[in-house]
């Protein structure tokens, strides 16, 4: 599996803006899709936006025209653009990659350790 490794998690006050990094290392020949989801305290894992290897997107109703993802598939790397955000957007947010096709094989999906978002005046 290809590790991946989020980024750009921080404190930020209501209404601002924040971009999320989500790199797959390794030798990647191709990914499938990748999306980011998050997780509230004592709340299950949300799908948050995905997109695919050709550029279709999928964004949950409750970020849909504040959130923003996007990709460089040369990079493996895939963006997650936040704004006007909300304390209910405070979570610990998870990137995610399916369908990896690498040298060793192909996988699955594989999961990032996530990135806290932390939204408080």
């Amino acid at each position: 599996q290809a590790p991946l490794v989020e980024s750009g998690g921080t404190l930020v006050q209501p209404g601002g803006s924040l971009r999320l990094s989500c790199a797959a290392s390794g030798r990647i020949f191709s990914i499938n899709h990748m999306g980011w989801y998050r997780q509230a305290p004592g709340k299950q894992r949300e799908l948050v936006t995905t997109i695919t290897s050709g550029g279709t997107k999928k964004y949950a109703d409750s970020v849909k025209g504040r959130f923003t993802i996007s990709s460089d598939n040369a990079k493996n790397t895939v963006y997650l653009q936040m704004n006007s955000l909300q304390l209910e957007d405070a979570a610990v947010y998870y990137c995610k990659a399916v369908g990896i096709a690498t040298p060793a094989g192909w996988a699955l999906d594989a999961w990032g350790h996530g990135t806290l978002l932390t939204v408080s005046s």
